[in-house]
């Protein structure tokens, strides 16, 4: 760049600084000065990709209309304004939190939600004690919760939820006495629940879902007065049982423990009044189901996938609401008493799903004449067999999903109205209107079926926004995992005559808007909390809330003042110039020796980190061989120590082995949305100047791999053997079953399994992993996905082998190959030998215990023989023959029932162990190969679509 050229550009940024300045003094100052500084910090801090908040350079905050920034209408008595709201929802920024949002001292509203922003919650937040709604939902948020925040003296509302916040729940929370809501699910947060939070006097809604909670289910939770959602599924309270005195909560509305590795009995939740859903699915509850009267609210009831046994209680019956009644692979039997559905009258909207598959039932007790709007499913019981019966126990289709189209009751002429203008609805005429389109989602609704609740909900929500019903259309709506409810509202204005316009004034939007943001609207027992995900002007709604404003200053004035300071601005130029010189020759330095990988593809990677390249070379100090743990076909992987202290593992790949681009985003797409415990976590990623580094949560015991070949000083004894097989198998469910789109990992093998320093086994590499097949146009769902063979030799599925079509069972197959090295220690492919081959030959010679593995020390024989025939089933040659993911869960759950109780202390000692070689990762090879990989490279997610996996 010549001189002449620079010292223009010297001259240009001088007169942009002195307009900067004049705009700035066109309006007196009357925001606080310290709280102008902080914004101007806190803009610093956010990376704003799309310009959102460029008028944040130019005026006075509360005068000059800052985007997002909302102020009180009067001046304090310090002859200041104030900022009241920070707004900033779904506005793609990124970049961290300040620490000075701290000094924004009279906020009552900070919302973030549904941007991009990583690093930690600033404790400094803790200080503003005006704070009533704290949302940072869905962002990269990680770190711990700051305890200074459980001193937020009117704090009602906290919405961390879909972040990667970790560590435990801090005590301080049991002080916010004026907190309604709890939303904390889809992180990472780990430890007990405090029993402390008992204390809480005003909490109606506790959503901790998702996390890596532990320890026992405090019974003290049933002294919170107020609560009516309890919602912790897939968390890990193992050997827990569900508190007798959870039936106590006199005004709880909503159960919700699912996959929590839960025992005991069903507790008897006969006496809370209002009860309208339970959820104690896919735990190890075991007895009878309890036979006092639920509440009439019920809508579902979901006891699937325990071992409970006994009878159907005929006290399902007489339930005025009841939708869905989940009893699949349990033990239960005797008859399905009709009275559940004979004496209850449906209206055209109202269905009754009976899942009760897989038990021991035996017949129908009363009529075998079921309603249209009833299904019942009993398939895989043995009166199947009997043919009159026969018409229940077809394919399993009970479950309403994906998007709903609801019936249109518009008669108006079509493709009347000029984009993006709608036809409101026809009362008492058809008219052309301009919508407000609001993003919005039930997140724990008390029911599993919505189609019967619309005409409630369209009430509920025009009563409480203060509208006519007939402003409100929805015409859609979707069903999501959680079960929640997503949709979009349509809201027009209301209809007055022909020389009325077809538009909401400012006023009308503010209001509706602030409404919304500032969850006005009362709560609803029946719908639960919702969640704002946007809130779309269009077209001529758009300068109501504008991106910019511009000063009042005249132009005359303007002009002389320009003139005056053109002198000023040749003079500094040559200064300028040289500046400008040195930090374009600094920018490109930096940009020709850091590119990123992720800039150049059009894909965006929500929920990891991005490392810089500087980060992990310090942590592995230089790639330092001292840091080196594990090497495999993809490259080298190096235990790493981040800043903060936190041990990871480094996969780095080596040159010449690097992926493609979509490869390489494949596992960080897939793990950024995967949460769970028997999943690996995914930290982040570095993608800088050709590297494609990922950066794993540390496994200081290794692969399984590592322990079954003898190198380990300790071997595994049979119990740890099936937890670490069960831990696997959840891992996978939740992939086929709990994932939305389900996925095939494509790639399970035993160096693929990493065991963390409790020895609880997480699945690991996603590189090969596939969408599952999702329903076509007309909603028939495929049976497989056709694709080019990938895997590792001695792990694959023989049909899919042969066909090239993966489905589900591919993954059993593999799972169960690994079962089998679990047994006997065989490699899958050793000196030509073939483990399955070589198992069913000692099984059918009746010689099978001559191939179990000799460093398993003492076992059950006879759960070690069921544990063989499920390996031996998993492996079967055809994939029908194969049971189901969920169906390997429950057996390994069976077996793990029948293990005498001694086999849980043998792992006790071995932990600790652990625990003091941990430090010195040459100590045994468990500790020498926390992440090694040996992929067959390749593979690309279905169309080239990235996943949108939503939390459960």
């Amino acid at each position: 760049m010549s001189g002449s050229n620079l010292s223009l550009i010297g001259i240009s940024l001088v007169l942009w600084v002195c307009w900067s300045l004049l705009f700035t003094r066109a309006d007196s100052q009357v925001t606080h000065p310290d709280e102008v500084k902080a914004l101007r910090a806190i803009k610093k801090s956010l990376v704003d990709t799309n310009g959102n908040l460029s008028n944040w350079r130019r005026g006075d905050p509360c005068m000059s209309n800052w985007t997002g920034v909302l102020c009180y209408n009067e001046t304090n008595t310090d002859g200041y304004l104030h900022v009241r709201e920070l707004q900033l929802l779904d506005m793609n920024l990124s970049g961290n939190l300040s620490p000075e949002l701290g000094r924004l001292n009279y906020m009552k509203i900070l919302d973030v939600m549904w941007n991009a922003i990583s690093g930690t919650i600033p404790k400094e937040i803790g200080n503003v004690k005006t704070l009533e709604l704290l949302l940072l939902n869905g962002n990269k948020l990680t770190g711990s919760l700051p305890e200074e925040l459980g001193y937020l003296p009117i704090l009602n509302r906290i919405q961390i939820d879909e972040n990667h916040i970790s560590g435990p729940l801090p005590v301080s929370f049991a002080n916010l006495n004026k907190t309604e809501h709890f939303h904390m699910n889809n992180n990472s947060i780990s430890g007990q629940i405090p029993p402390e939070l008992s204390k809480l006097p005003k909490l109606l809604h506790l959503l901790l879902d998702n996390n890596n909670l532990s320890g026992y289910l405090p019974p003290e939770l049933a002294q919170i007065p107020n609560l009516r959602i309890l919602q912790l599924d897939n968390n890990n309270f193992e050997g827990s049982q569900i508190p007798d005195s959870y039936g106590n909560m006199s005004r709880l509305l909503k159960l919700s423990l699912r996959n929590c590795s839960l025992q005991g009995p069903v507790p008897n939740l006969g006496n809370i009044p209002n009860l309208t859903y339970i959820d104690l699915s896919l735990n190890q509850l075991s007895g009878s189901i309890p036979s006092d009267k639920l509440s009439d609210n019920m809508t579902t009831i979901d006891l699937s996938y325990n071992n409970l046994n006994g009878t159907i209680p005929s006290n399902f019956s007489s339930l005025p609401h009841l939708q869905k009644v989940s009893l699949e692979n349990n033990s239960l039997s005797g008859s399905v008493p009709s009275i559940i559905w004979q004496n209850r009258t449906f209206n055209a909207t109202e269905t009754l799903i009976l899942d009760l598959r897989n038990n021991k039932l035996l017949n129908i007790s009363g009529t075998l004449v079921v309603p249209q709007n009833v299904t019942v499913s009993l398939q895989g019981n043995p009166f199947c067999s009997i043919s009159i019966l026969i018409k229940f126990c077809g394919p399993y289709n009970g479950d309403a999903s994906g998007t709903v189209q609801l019936a249109n009751n518009t008669d108006c002429p079509p493709l009347a109205c000029p984009p993006p203008y709608e036809y409101a609805m026809p009362y008492p005429t058809c008219f052309c209107a301009l919508p407000l389109l609001v993003g919005y989602r039930l997140k724990s609704p008390g029911f599993r079926d919505f189609r019967s609740y619309v005409d409630k909900f369209e009430w509920y929500m025009t009563f409480g926004l203060k509208l006519n019903q007939s402003q409100l259309h929805l015409n859609t709506f979707t069903l999501e995992a959680g079960p929640r409810v997503r949709m979009y509202l349509r809201i027009f204005p209301i209809y007055v005559d022909n020389s009325s316009s077809h538009l909401f004034n400012k006023t009308e939007v503010l209001r509706l808007r602030s409404m919304f943001t500032g969850w006005l609207i009362p709560d609803n027992d029946l719908f639960g909390p919702y969640e704002l995900l946007n809130f779309t002007l269009l077209a001529d709604y758009r300068e109501f809330i504008p991106p910019s404003s511009s000063s009042g200053i005249s132009k005359g004035a303007l002009a002389g003042i320009i003139l005056g300071v053109i002198a000023g601005a040749v003079t500094i130029s040559a200064f300028v110039s040289l500046v400008i010189m040195r930090l374009h020759m600094k920018k490109h330095h930096r940009a020709s020796s850091k590119r990123s990988l992720l800039s150049k593809i059009s894909v965006k990677i929500d929920g990891v980190k991005e490392f810089n390249f500087e980060e992990l070379t310090l942590a592995t100090k230089n790639f330092n061989n001292s840091s080196l743990v594990g090497q495999g076909g993809y490259g080298k992987v190096y235990k790493g120590t981040l800043a903060d202290g936190t041990a990871v593992a480094i996969k780095r790949a080596q040159e010449g082995s690097l992926q493609g681009k979509k490869e390489f985003l494949t596992e960080i797409e897939l793990l950024s949305r995967l949460h769970h415990r028997n999943l690996v976590s995914l930290l982040g990623y570095c993608g800088e100047d050709g590297e494609q580094m990922l950066v794993y949560e540390f496994m200081p015991n290794g692969t399984l791999r590592d322990h079954l070949s003898g190198k380990c000083k300790e071997p595994l004894s049979f119990a740890m053997r099936l937890r670490v097989a069960l831990g696997s198998a959840k891992g996978i469910l939740y992939l086929h079953a709990e994932a939305d789109p389900p996925i095939f990992h494509r790639d399970i093998k035993a160096s693929n399994i990493l065991l963390d320093y409790k020895f609880i086994a997480k699945v690991a590499d996603f590189g090969l992993s596939r969408l599952a097949p999702v329903p076509d146009f007309e909603g028939t769902l495929p049976a497989h996905v056709s694709t080019v063979v990938k895997g590792t030799p001695g792990y694959l599925d023989p049909e899919y082998f042969l066909t090239h079509k993966l489905t589900d069972k591919s993954d059993v197959y593999s799972l169960g190959v690994v079962f089998l090295e679990l047994l006997t220690g065989m490699q899958p492919i050793s000196h030509g030998k073939n483990i399955v081959r070589e198992v069913n030959l000692a099984y059918r010679s009746g010689m099978i215990f001559n191939v179990i593995d000799d460093q398993m020390g003492s076992y059950p024989s006879e759960c070690v023989e069921k544990f063989l025939n499920l390996a031996l089933k998993c492996c079967q040659e055809e994939t029908d023959a194969r049971p189901s993911m969920a169906e390997v869960v429950r057996e390994l759950e069976n077996i793990r029932l029948m293990m005498p109780e001694s086999d849980s202390i043998i792992r006790d000692s071995l932990v600790t162990d652990s625990e003091k070689d941990s430090s010195t990762p040459s100590s045994t090879s468990a500790m020498k190969y926390p992440y090694v990989s040996a992929d067959v490279s390749g593979s690309e997610l279905v169309s080239g679509v990235v996943p949108s996996i939503h939390p459960r």
